[in-house]
């Protein structure tokens, strides 16, 4: 019986998949098949027991339910793996099963082959999410809105800018991600701590040869574990992206707010039901299941820190967390990514309520802009700045509009006409060099695709 959400409502069938025990107990295989492989190379085993070894490394014939019944008793998961091998092995090869080996060289090499699996396919979505995007910011570069500081309406803005803010941050996880990824995707085979004596004199050219078969770039040094400072710096570039998504969310969100109504997720009011009770609801449930489970990843960080603290050359304390984090880390950033590029690739505009906002106010978000131009115009910028305010107070306080008031006002007059300020109140034509950044980005990102 499922118990645990993982396991039926969040997460995609191609991490899942990467991290479902049948997969672990192949890459341990995997390992165990690169082990004997360099030692069968190097003469250390005889070539025909390393064959048979890398032969029957395959839960074709070493099962997950045999693997698992040998544990009952052994209590140990990767003596178990190897009794398990090495009873399928034909004659005496099963007694050359995981020679010069330590538990976790198995277990951090394999660990490194599910990480470098996920962050192939948290890439890819990330890699997406940056198109949808850029497209999106190329396609608002000039949809005109008000921006917020505070929770209050501050100056003009676009969509494209706050489209392409965000493609810039998520090129930058992308980053950190890759770098991160070289650090932590490392093959181990250095035995109990780390010294590799039990493989003798060829240690070394055995810990980097499993290394090369499966791909991995070796560890430099270690001991008994690979340091988990990697470690803790995947989960916190998983959290980070965490966070990217979840500031993403939360915008889209505020943004649906009834009052705002500016941009929302798609609803399908022939099928899907807002609430079990108001049947008028529409509620922006993707984007706060983002922000939800983004908490849950956020969580994870202070575990993998704690990990990195072992005592002498490794206790096994970061095992059990790393049972639970790494997995639910991976599978849970690839679901909210998954989330992520639904909202963005349905987002719904409505720009009679953008334009609404805009002018909610009264004008008085192009206060700033009245007090530049009069500045320009030879009023003193402090003069200008009292000016604009004892305005603006006054179209607050009355209700009527920051430009009938200046109207009013013939120590403002005297440096504009009617036209003049009738230009400066248009906030379509307030909004600097926005649509120039907006530009750059599209064109920088050219050489991050």
């Amino acid at each position: 019986m499922a118990i645990h959400p993982v396991e039926f409502r969040y997460g995609t069938p191609e991490m899942r998949v990467i991290w479902e025990a049948e997969n672990k107990l192949q890459k341990m295989l995997d390992v165990e098949a690169a082990l004997a492989q360099a030692e069968g190379e190097l003469g250390i085993i005889p070539a025909e027991a390393a064959s048979e070894i890398v032969r029957k490394a395959s839960t074709e014939f070493v099962t997950l339910e045999r693997v698992n019944e040998i544990e009952r008793d052994t209590k140990h998961d990767i003596a178990s793996l190897v009794k398990a091998l090495a009873e399928q092995c034909e004659g005496d090869a099963g007694e050359y099963v995981h020679f010069g080996a330590t538990s976790n060289d198995i277990v951090d090499t394999s660990n490194s082959l599910l990480l470098r699996d996920s962050i192939s396919v948290l890439r890819d979505k990330l890699t997406r999410v940056l198109e949808v995007l850029l497209d999106l910011a190329d396609e608002n570069r000039d949809r005109v809105c008000i921006g917020r500081t505070h929770g209050q309406h501050a100056l003009p803005t676009t969509y494209g800018m706050k489209f392409a803010i965000w493609a810039d941050e998520i090129h930058r996880q992308l980053e950190r991600l890759d770098a991160c990824s070289e650090r932590l995707c490392v093959g181990m085979m250095t035995g109990a701590v780390g010294t590799t004596a039990a493989l003798g004199e060829e240690g070394l050219e055995v810990h980097e040869r499993v290394s090369e078969i499966l791909g991995l770039r070796p560890v430099l040094i270690s001991n008994q574990v690979v340091q988990r400072d990697n470690h803790a710096e995947f989960i916190m570039v998983l959290a980070n992206i965490a966070t990217t998504l979840d500031k993403i969310a939360l915008e889209i969100r505020n943004l649906q707010r009834t009052e705002i109504m500016e941009v929302g997720e798609k609803f399908d009011p022939e099928k899907q039901v807002g609430s079990s009770t108001m049947p008028h609801k529409m509620n922006p449930i993707t984007a706060e299941r983002i922000c939800g489970i983004a908490r849950v990843i956020r969580s994870y960080v202070v575990a993998a820190l704690e990990n990195n603290p072992l005592w002498h050359e490794r206790d096994l304390t970061n095992s059990s967390s790393e049972r639970i984090i790494l997995p639910e880390a991976c599978i849970l950033t690839d679901y909210i990514l998954k989330l992520t590029l639904d909202v963005l690739c349905n987002l719904v505009f409505y720009p009679e309520n953008i334009r609404r906002n805009l002018e909610f106010t009264g004008g008085l978000i192009m206060a700033e802009r009245l007090m530049a131009e009069l500045t320009r115009r030879g009023m003193g910028r402090q003069t200008a700045y009292a000016a604009v305010r004892q305005c603006a107070i006054e179209a607050s306080r009355t209700g009527r509009s920051l430009r009938d008031v200046v109207l009013e006002r013939s120590e403002i007059m005297d440096y504009l006409t009617v036209e003049d300020l009738e230009e400066i109140m248009n906030p379509e034509t307030y909004i600097g060099s926005a649509r120039r950044m907006v530009e750059r980005v599209l064109e920088e990102s050219e050489k991050w695709l």
